[in-house]
């Protein structure tokens, strides 16, 4: 619960970051999501090597190698913000995320395998409930140490699709707020995450963990052979995509004069009720899913979800702040339902599988990239279309995608 903790901390605060660095560096939003790409880019180059580190080191090496690389990705932020380069934080992130994506590898499927396979999905709900709970503190947190310290932005900037189209006027007066931004806040806040991750790894590795291994399906057969998994690794690629760019986007959504005006740093407590809408609904469906069938629910609150875009879609001015931020309540039980469907029955397969699903992280990496170039030519509407497609996929998965030789 501690690593499934700091893991929601960490990859949470890529939404206070976004904004920020968006400011800071003066990027259009397909540059700024460049964030997600790095992040969670290292899912998709670094979870299928966990699978095989763990597979021959066990889980809690693995854990260890985690959170001493994760460490090391939060002190490099320290240089990266002493020489105002966005490239250096971005190389920053990718250490950081690699650590990250050792952990997620090696502690979902741990927390899978660790009981009875009918709770399964109870169990990992519950830890990613813990997760929830640093997705909450975490945006608290950055918004009060960074973005409090930016300067006024002038509007014309919030509404922007791109730099390159404001006047000169403005242009100049942004240039001379986004130099005067001071980067030692953040510099503070991840050398302060970097010493608690030491001081777990620290802890960790006197902990007698239990040596968990899978039940054997009596020969290794390949994760690939299991059209459950293949189908269910798309599903975590559409799920943790939509959740991504929707989360990454909200401070920015918000300050549109369209939907409510708001500062960043007021708009950065709306991000609060997103995650905490996801803290809530996984505390509860620890309970519900150990007495509810789970492919019923992920297919209800996928269908929820996409209700819930489309109202944002069609409302307008606060009441589509009011339901874009509801989706998080919605997206509450998806991952872990996916995951434990997706790993079912696989044996020995679990592994390879787990660095499979893990591998499919990277759509919060390509999802809201995409988000992004939609915004910069079409605007916020024409964009909430891609997660909307995504929640689409993810109520077929519930349906039929999940069971044992779907098509």
């Amino acid at each position: 619960m501690t690593l499934f903790f700091m893991m929601g901390f960490i990859t949470v605060l890529n939404d206070i970051l976004i904004p920020y660095l968006k400011i800071v560096f003066q990027l259009d939003y397909a540059q700024i999501n460049l964030v997600n790409t790095a992040y969670f880019g290292a899912y998709f180059v670094m979870s299928i090597p966990s699978g095989w580190l763990i597979h021959r080191m066990g889980y809690k090496r693995v854990m260890l190698v985690g959170f001493t690389v994760a460490a090391a990705g939060c002190l490099l932020f320290y240089p990266a913000a002493g020489a105002r380069s966005y490239e250096f934080f971005l190389v920053a992130l990718f250490i950081l995320a690699s650590g990250i994506t050792m952990l997620q590898v090696a502690g979902n499927p741990y927390v899978a395998v660790l009981g009875k396979p009918e709770t399964a999905s109870a169990r990992l709900t519950l830890t990613q409930a813990f997760n929830s709970l640093a997705t909450v503190a975490g945006p608290y947190i950055g918004t009060r140490l960074v973005l409090a310290s930016l300067p006024p932005i002038p509007a014309a900037v919030k509404g922007a699709q791109g730099y390159d189209k404001l006047s000169p006027e403005v242009a100049a007066e942004f240039n001379r707020v986004s130099a005067s931004i001071d980067l030692s806040s953040l510099q503070m806040l991840y050398i302060g995450l970097a010493v608690v991750l030491l001081v777990i790894t620290l802890v960790v590795a006197v902990l007698k963990l239990p040596a968990i291994k899978a039940p054997s399906l009596g020969g290794r057969q390949s994760a690939w052979s299991f059209a459950h998994l293949r189908w269910g690794a798309l599903a975590i690629f559409a799920y943790v995509g939509a959740e991504v760019a929707i989360g990454s986007h909200i401070i920015n959504y918000l300050g549109l004069d369209r939907v409510m005006g708001l500062a960043e740093k007021d708009a950065g407590n709306w991000v609060l009720f997103y995650w905490g809408g996801a803290m809530v609904g996984r505390f509860i469906g620890s309970i519900v899913l150990s007495r509810v069938y789970p492919p019923m629910v992920l297919t209800f609150n996928a269908i929820g979800a996409a209700f819930l875009v489309l109202l944002t879609l069609s409302l307008g001015g606060p009441f589509s702040a009011y339901s874009i931020v509801a989706v998080g309540l919605m997206n509450s039980l998806m991952f872990a339902t996916i995951f434990t469907l997706a790993v079912k029955d696989l044996g020995d397969a679990t592994d390879e599988a787990s660095g499979i699903l893990c591998t499919a992280i990277v759509g919060g990496a390509v999802v809201p990239y995409g988000f992004g170039k939609l915004i910069d030519q079409a605007g916020f509407e024409w964009a909430f279309v891609l997660p909307l497609l995504c929640y689409a996929y993810i109520a077929w998965y519930g349906l039929r995608g999940h069971r044992h030789g779907a098509a």
